[in-house]
This record gives structure tokens, C-alpha cells and sequence, in this order.
């Protein structure tokens, strides 16, 4: 399988993981899809949205697959009044990464990085690992360490 940036910054930090590839069409890179893939339950496969808030600028939020990111929690968390989903095309610009393929590991900058605490129910936690057909399994533990992420109630 390839090594994704993603992937080198978790070996670099000795963070415990593994791999799944599947295979994917365009028409299904949403996370419940992926989740039927990989044959894993819908809320332990976590999707990573990008949002622009008021105050902070870019926002990263990673929540399981099959939730909605509240807005209003959203932007409490994360110490703004307002936060608006980034445009499409302004995805691989900011993060670095592709629809279907953003990891919360690894972006072009670290940005403040929040995971729905739900996680918690789980001892590891399906992400992208940087690239359409393939998701880490890592602990939502070493996930918040690697990013800096805080854990909140986002949905």
C-alpha cells in the first residue's frame, strides 16, 4: 500500500495504526460508503470537514460519518460566532488534500483541529489516510495528539 504523508507522520511519532484500502468510484467517497467498504460500523468511520470561522480562519472538524456538523457547536468550540463550510475548490489549496482523501493528518498547515467526542466510545477510530481508498485505524487518543486536536461536542 502507499505511504501517504498522513501515514509517515504517524510512523514518525510512533503511533500504532493500520491500513484499509477499498476500492472507490466518485459517485461514493462519502464516509457511510466507505464504512460499507470496509465493513465497519458508520460511526467509527470519521470524516474530516473543513470550515473557515469568523475569528480563527480555517477550522478542522472530524466527526463520525453518518452525523452533520452542528454549525452553532461548531463555532462554540471552536471560539467563534460563525462558522461557514469552506468551497469545494478551495479544499486542496488549504489542506493539501482532495475530497474523498482529506485526513486530518498531515495537512500543508496544522490548524485547530477538534474530533467529536463520541469517539471516545471506541477504542480505534477510522480516518482518511490522505488519498481516495484508503482510511487508517488509529485511537482517537493518538489521533488528538498527532494534530493537537481537541476533543468537543460537535453533532
Amino acid at each position: 500500500m502507499k505511504k501517504t504523508n498522513a501515514v509517515r507522520i504517524l510512523e514518525s511519532n510512533s503511533i500504532s495504526y493500520e491500513l484499509f484500502s477499498y476500492e472507490f468510484n466518485e459517485d461514493e467517497i462519502d464516509a457511510v460508503s466507505v464504512a460499507n467498504k470496509i465493513n465497519a460500523p458508520h460511526e467509527q468511520v470519521f470524516k474530516t470537514l473543513v470550515a473557515s470561522g469568523d475569528k480563527t480562519g480555517t477550522v478542522v472538524f472530524v466527526i463520525p460519518g453518518n452525523e452533520e456538523l452542528n454549525l452553532k457547536k461548531a463555532a462554540s468550540a471552536s471560539s467563534n460566532k460563525k462558522i461557514e463550510m469552506i468551497k469545494l475548490k478551495d479544499l486542496l489549496p488549504l489542506t493539501g488534500y482532495i475530497r474523498g482523501g482529506c485526513s486530518p493528518v498531515g495537512m500543508i498547515k496544522k490548524y485547530p483541529t477538534f474530533i467529536e467526542e463520541t469517539s471516545a466510545l471506541f477504542d480505534r477510530i477510522y480516518v482518511s489516510s490522505g488519498i481516495r481508498g484508503m482510511q487508517m485505524l488509529l485511537s482517537p487518543a493518538d489521533l488528538a495528539n498527532v494534530t493537537d486536536a481537541v476533543f468537543s461536542d460537535l453533532i
